[in-house]
């Protein structure tokens, strides 16, 4: 079987000294060295509620071109820098859920308005080619330079997509390609399996499965919503394919409080995996691939050791054709080239561990003055959560954060994960941890 291992940003923490609590007084941290960005902000500004009067105007007018209840409201991106998003009403928030963790280095970074403006670059902006049969002359180096350049070691070959569901819908491809192949042999296709395949039948169409876990997030797409299992909303009336489901840990924390029990859980989780495997082996629905995150995140920000995804892998190993019109784009790859030079030049992941630490520290320090509103501190890096007692504390506390002017954001049944940029300082940590501390005291 093959092994898939996908995730936006991981980032490991390490261990730095830092003191950020006095007790029995309001969170007040250790004062940090305030790093000069000059596009940031040097604090949040609120003039109205969230959503204020503009936003909630704009959502009315989508409301009647689309549904338009997911919208939290409408931003003014021109006005939006660094760590801060700011709104159409003129509200200026400290955003530490960039986008789903989709914005790498804030808001309007200089890097990139440069890279954009320079005329050599406005080509590939205007003119999107179909990659798979006409790429431009610099695709090749542009490749090397981006993602070939943090690729793995040993991985020497790659292909774009547009977006995370197609790049896991082409992957699970690949995968039952793969699996196929090994089985057929040096042969070629049989007119049967030619044949078969036009009419979505075996054995042109083999009845394989991809193992993934409860909880998880992978897509929205037909095949990707196989392996998502994490809000029913996203699966409510779709039809499915008959593909296993293995529990994901649930680990216990503090981790160094609950050693044992937690090793005894990724027992559990890998033994039903194999026990899976074998099931569907037996219903002829041959498990191809296992689909994995790093870190669970839409499901509930949840963590396994290390040695679990060694022991899963090993799991895996007992057991031309990707193409669609775009192939992704040409100019996101030179954008990710300049953030990938931005987070080099700038030290930004040894920034994120720094400031990882002081939010996790704090995290933890204010989940015990507030053991009743914030439990299960976890995190790596700057990708922290926490659970509160149930949903609706959850989205009150979400809520009042914003209209104090922080953007936060809400996972899995009742937990709140950080999901900041990675230009996110200790100093953007402190402001955050003083703004939540005075919301917990306050809150009801």
């Amino acid at each position: 079987m093959a092994f898939m291992l996908f995730t936006r940003r991981l980032v490991c923490s390490s261990q730095h000294k830092h003191r950020l609590l006095v007790p029995g007084s309001r969170y007040i941290s250790q004062a940090a060295a305030k790093v000069d960005v000059d596009f940031d902000y040097d604090g949040p500004l609120m003039k109205t509620e969230v959503p204020g009067p503009r936003s909630r105007k704009l959502m009315e007018q989508l409301n009647v071109i689309q549904n338009a209840e997911a919208v939290h409201f409408f931003c003014n991106y021109e006005e939006s820098r660094g760590n801060y998003l700011v709104d159409v009403d003129g509200n200026r928030m400290l955003d530490l859920y960039s986008q789903i963790s989709s914005v790498p280095i804030g808001y309007s970074h200089p890097a990139l308005m440069k890279l954009i403006q320079q005329p050599q670059n406005a080509s590939t902006f205007v003119n999107r080619p179909a990659l798979g049969i006409l790429p431009p002359e610099n695709f090749v180096e542009k490749l090397q330079e981006s993602l070939l350049s943090v690729a793995p070691k040993g991985m020497t070959q790659l292909i774009t997509m547009a977006c995370g569901s197609c790049s896991n819908e082409n992957a699970f491809k690949t995968i039952f390609m793969w699996y196929r192949s090994k089985e057929r042999g040096q042969r070629s296709f049989s007119k049967e399996e030619l044949d078969t395949c036009m009419i979505n039948q075996a054995p042109g169409c083999p009845d394989y499965s991809i193992l993934s876990f409860m909880g998880a997030f992978h897509g929205r797409t037909m095949g990707c919503l196989a392996t998502t299992h994490s809000k029913a909303i996203h699966k409510i009336d779709i039809p499915s394919f008959d593909w296993p489901i293995a529990p994901f840990p649930r680990l216990k924390y503090p981790l160094e409080e609950f050693v044992k029990e937690n090793e005894q859980e990724e027992a559990r989780c890998l033994e039903e995996v194999e026990d899976l495997i074998v099931k569907y082996r037996k219903k002829k629905k041959t498990v191809a691939g296992v689909i994995v995150e790093p870190i669970q995140s839409e499901g509930g920000d949840n963590h396994a050791s290390d040695d679990f995804f060694r022991k899963l892998r090993d799991i895996a190993r007992k057991p031309y054709r990707i193409f669609n019109t775009w192939l992704g784009d040409p100019s996101k790859n030179l954008l990710l080239a300049e953030v990938i030079n931005v987070i080099k030049r700038e030290d930004l992941l040894d920034n994120a561990t720094r400031a990882g630490k002081a939010l996790l520290t704090g995290l933890l320090d204010l989940q015990a003055r507030y053991p009743q509103y914030i439990s299960r501190v976890r995190g790596r890096g700057t990708f922290c959560s926490f659970d509160t007692p149930d949903e609706s504390i959850r989205n009150k506390l979400i809520l009042i954060a914003r209209n104090k002017g922080v953007v936060l954001g809400g996972c899995g049944d009742k937990s709140i994960r950080f999901r900041p940029t990675l230009v996110f300082r200790d100093h953007h940590a402190h402001l955050f941890l003083n703004i939540f501390s005075d919301i917990l005291a306050d809150f009801k």
